[in-house]
């Protein structure tokens, strides 16, 4: 088995090597367009120095965890209601089928046109895409449920709260957390689209006028700004949180 600095090792050598693969190919490109990885973050560099990465990060970053949360409550809620009583899937499971395969990008669109560009349009639209995917992912876990287990704890008398947190909950926990791996992937993407139609900040808005000036060092720069930052938080927070949860399989 692994170890955990053997690991962390692992992972710096690699991107590593990919940033030698990618400063060589640069260089024997040799083009404005396809920028080696020392141009990339020399231009990172003078745009943190500036402020503004950070403020054009930190507006995105907000937006995503404001979509994030909202999604995830909401298509948690959903799917165990989906999962847990037949009726209620019976009556939704079309709307959610609706919504699974809107285009992420047509949403967007109504929601501008209806309700204009606003904030609250672009942070429903991101949640509105995100949520059915919780919703069905949330739903099976339910249905995967071990139905031994829930009769045990009716028979020693759990009441509801013990029941969720003592049976439902830990068989969940696989379920839950790739629902929140998957949405922050989908989420921040689908938040650059949001933002590089119809808002006047972000890494979207950004991406998009440097798009416009084909200037492609910028268009890498502010990208490999957020990856690094969703990486860091996958790595910080919930990489613990899930050995956290899942401490009790060790035991």
């Amino acid at each position: 088995m692994v170890s955990r600095g053997r690991a962390w090792l692992v992972r710096a050598l690699s991107i590593l090597v990919l940033l030698l693969l990618w400063e060589g190919a640069g260089r024997l490109a040799a083009s404005p367009l396809a920028p080696p990885a020392s141009a990339v973050l020399a231009t990172l560099a003078r745009e943190v120095a500036s402020g503004a990465l950070p403020h054009h990060v930190g507006i995105t970053l907000a937006r995503v965890a404001a979509s994030f949360l909202l999604a995830m409550v909401a298509g948690t809620a959903l799917g165990l209601a989906m999962g847990w009583w037949r009726t209620v899937d019976l009556w939704l499971d079309s709307a959610l089928l609706l919504l699974l395969n809107l285009p992420a990008l047509v949403l967007i669109v109504l929601l501008y046109v209806w309700f204009g560009l606003t904030e609250a349009a672009a942070i429903a639209a991101v949640a509105l895409n995100k949520l059915p995917t919780t919703a069905v992912t949330v739903r099976e876990g339910v249905r995967a449920l071990d139905r031994d287990l829930l009769e045990m704890g009716h028979a020693f008398r759990f009441g509801r709260a013990a029941t969720l947190r003592h049976v439902v909950l830990p068989q969940l926990q696989p379920y839950l957390f790739a629902a929140t791996r998957s949405g922050l992937a989908l989420i921040w993407k689908i938040v650059l689209v949001v933002e590089l139609l119809g808002r006047s900040d972000g890494v979207g808005f950004q991406i998009q006028v440097y798009f416009q000036l084909f200037d492609v060092a910028h268009i890498l720069a502010y990208s490999l700004a957020f990856i690094l930052i969703i990486q860091i938080i996958e790595w910080a927070v919930f990489q613990p949180l899930e050995r956290w949860a899942t401490r009790w399989k060790a035991s």
